[in-house]
């Protein structure tokens, strides 16, 4: 039998993802807003928040951090007691014009420190207890039929698919448009099955919908007009230039997913994790403008999220250790600007890390029931919405 985990791939490492039992009843009468796309950007590895969103005004910060904390006159201040890693000064102009928004201390109950673990925690929405094969994304849209121009719900274009993994969306896996555009001209119609095989019958489906797709993307990003900014010269540039050419495209999706690796920083943290804002502000900057310069931000909801944070106090080596809660950066043109939620006190430690005071969770909810107007039950989902959509 016909694994439902089990997806077809393209050549070239495209591949179409097959979702799961609902998080979500039914949707208002008003109806799901499918004109709306999530753009997730994982931070991989566990991004150190305490560095990223500064408690400049609280003396512990430095008392904790003599080696790694932020210089405060480098420090770009949002309020009298929080303020970015100069090297996100780029999103200041975010900030000033209220579309980025900051969620604070979001984390989970019972945390994990392991990369694995929570990462599938994140995904999935699950307990730190509950083990579930299908994504967030999968299961709170399952019983929410998507319009029929949508001949796929998401875009990868990263390696890790999980969020919407489950039976029932239409997920490619795409990381060169160029080569994808090429093989999927060369792609041939698959032949029904007229045998009495159900699984045979199933596979050929899912490969028919694999090839629609691919046609269809191909169309439209061959016709997509060239991007107004350019990205950064660098792999994570290059991912959002590919989402940038998706959203211009006007290609009828919910989701697109990057990624950007490295945050594991355990020794000499302050050099690489520098660097890697740099290159996240930089970027996520420059895709803002060029989504605002096709009059499409108000359309786009970005959102990063990471496995857990860092523990308050550096390490030996200099670098910080595997945490529970950080901030989330949300930004769109419908976003409510901001903080949310509530800084976690340095003062009430839990075993050398802050405590959430977030479910990531109720993010989620948010997203779905706010941002695509889903109906939600409880589910997984924490029943309490935030305001940031």
């Amino acid at each position: 039998m016909l694994d439902r985990r089990r997806f077809i791939s393209l050549a070239g490492g495209v591949s179409v993802l097959a979702a799961a039992r609902p998080l979500f009843a039914a949707p208002a009468a008003s109806g799901p807003n499918w004109d709306r796309i999530l753009v997730l950007v994982e931070l991989k590895g566990g991004n150190d928040g305490m560095n990223t969103v500064v408690p400049y005004a609280d003396p512990l910060y430095r008392r904790l951090r003599p080696n790694i904390a932020i210089e405060r006159d480098q420090i770009v201040q949002l309020s009298p007691e929080l303020g970015l890693h100069p090297a996100l000064k780029p999103l200041q102009e975010a900030w000033k014009a209220g579309d980025m928004g900051v969620l604070l201390g979001v984390g989970y109950p019972n945390p994990n420190r392991s990369h694995f673990r929570s990462i599938e925690i994140w995904d999935t929405a699950s307990a730190s207890n509950q083990y579930l094969s299908e994504g967030w994304i999968a299961r709170a849209m399952q019983g929410n039929p998507r319009p029929s121009s949508f001949v796929l719900d998401s875009v990868v274009v990263d390696d890790n698919t999980l969020p919407v993994s489950g039976p029932g969306l239409r997920n490619i896996v795409l990381r060169d448009v160029e080569n994808f555009i090429q093989q999927a001209a060369r792609l041939k119609q698959v032949a029904a099955d007229r045998g009495g095989n159900p699984a045979l019958r199933h596979l050929l489906k899912v490969q028919g919908e694999v090839h629609q797709a691919a046609f269809t993307l191909r169309d439209r990003m061959k016709n997509a007009p060239a991007p107004s900014v350019e990205m950064p010269a660098n792999p994570f540039g290059r991912q959002l230039d590919l989402a940038l050419r998706l959203l211009t495209s006007n290609t009828p999706l919910s989701v697109i997913k990057i990624g950007l690796g490295g945050f594991d920083t355990h020794a000499r943290q302050r050099e690489p994790h520098d660097r890697l804002l740099g290159i996240l502000g930089e970027g996520l900057a420059k895709f803002r403008t060029a989504l605002q310069g096709a009059g499409l931000w108000d359309r786009v909801l970005v959102m990063s999220y990471s496995e857990f944070g860092r523990r308050v106090a550096e390490n030996g080596s200099r670098g910080t250790d595997h945490g529970t809660a950080a901030p989330q950066f949300v930004m769109g043109g419908k976003v409510k600007g901001g903080f949310h939620g509530r800084q976690p006190p340095l003062t009430d430690l839990s075993e050398g890390d802050v405590k959430y005071t977030v479910d990531f969770r109720n993010v989620y909810a948010s997203v779905a029931q706010r941002w695509w107007g889903l109906r939600g039950d409880s589910g997984n989902f924490k029943p309490e919405l935030l305001g940031f959509v």
